[in-house]
């Protein structure tokens, strides 16, 4: 492709064109981040639900297939004390849809789970040797981070904030993506938990670019070929795009998932706590109408997520997260490759049409 008009993300990460294939934990494939690369993009791989031992096979499948950069992401988060109490109200409150569905009310709750980045997957890093590792809710604790930067690896990491993207760039980040509220699934938010006070896209962007010295990656609403232009013209040097891969063939989604992304309005996203305790955007269900989608007695992340999958499991629709950004609408039926190719040519084109 001809050159993009600002290539410090690409000579960076050794990429072809301007694109993160976003990490969503639950929905990306190895087949998804092969053909992402395959395209010229960065490939991501969530490793946040994954065992280490499912993360470990992931990657062998994909440097199998693939020489070039990746990307795997990974959540730092600080595990919740345990709150029995809590946990016991939220069941409580849950108990009249456990009755109506038929679920065992009195069955031991399951267990929803997300791993924070530990010395196990660190361990996988140093083995696998990821040319990026990109984490959500801030960064791990030093002596994690200055491991995964011995291995060579590139350092991203979300800030939904200015301030949360100072942070990251003084302890080592190498990117920043600036996650707009209009983002899907998990917010990055990790200096603060007011949503009052996110940021918009277009106000988070050229901010961030204003008070940092690395480069930024726009995430959020970036559906089409005008978003991406739009990031650039604000001053970012990639996008990090993850709805519209949602569409793909390679994206491994429920077929209740499937059928909210192709029918749902584009406003008809919200933010929730109810399904992981943290709040993250998604398409409204019935558990997000009735008990609104951000409720305080919901437990911390990731707890809250184990009394609803009886429910999930008798009606998906109702009580399973369906996450999506609020560019949903833009969303087309191609594969992951085309999809990528199709993304940066029109961009291209729009970018060098003066």
């Amino acid at each position: 492709m001809s050159t993009w008009p600002d290539t410090r993300l690409l000579d960076l990460l050794g990429i072809e064109v301007p694109i993160i294939q976003a990490p969503m934990a639950g929905a990306t494939t190895a087949a998804m981040v092969i053909a992402a690369n395959q395209a010229g993009a960065l490939g991501s791989l969530p490793a946040a639900t994954l065992s280490i031992e499912q993360l470990r096979d992931a990657l062998t499948t994909i440097r199998h297939a693939s020489t070039r950069p990746i990307n795997v992401n990974f959540f730092c988060h600080q595990p919740p004390d345990p709150d029995e109490a809590r946990d016991q109200r939220w069941k409580d409150l849950l108990e009249p849809y456990y009755r109506e569905l038929g679920a065992d009310f009195d069955a031991p709750t399951p267990v929803s789970n997300r791993a924070p980045f530990n010395d196990a997957a660190c361990l996988v890093v140093e083995e696998f040797l990821p040319e990026v590792v990109s984490f959500h809710f801030g960064l791990p604790e030093k002596s994690l981070l200055d491991r995964v930067k011995a291995t060579g690896a590139k350092v991203l990491s979300s800030a939904t904030t200015v301030e949360e993207a100072i942070w990251l760039e003084q302890h080592g980040c190498d990117a920043i993506i600036a996650m707009g509220i209009e983002a899907g699934g998990h917010r990055g938010i990790f200096l603060s938990d007011d949503l009052n006070t996110q940021i918009g896209l277009f106000a988070l962007v050229p901010q961030i670019v204003d008070a940092v010295s690395v480069p930024v990656i726009a995430a959020g609403g970036i559906g089409d070929a005008r978003g991406i232009a739009a990031a650039f013209a604000l001053g970012a040097c990639a996008v990090q795009i993850g709805t519209a891969y949602l569409f793909t063939p390679e994206a491994t989604i429920s077929p209740s998932h499937h059928h909210a992304l192709r029918h749902a309005e584009a406003s008809e996203t919200a933010l929730t706590n109810l399904f992981t305790g943290r709040p993250a955007r998604g398409i409204v269900n019935r558990v997000m109408r009735e008990l609104g989608p951000i409720n305080p007695a919901a437990p911390a992340f990731p707890r809250s997520g184990g009394a609803l999958m009886p429910l999930k499991a008798k009606d998906e629709a109702g009580f399973s997260n369906l996450w999506s950004g609020q560019a949903l609408r833009l969303g087309k039926e191609l594969s992951t490759y085309d999809l990528t190719r199709q993304l940066a040519m029109q961009a291209l084109a729009k970018l060098t049409k003066n």
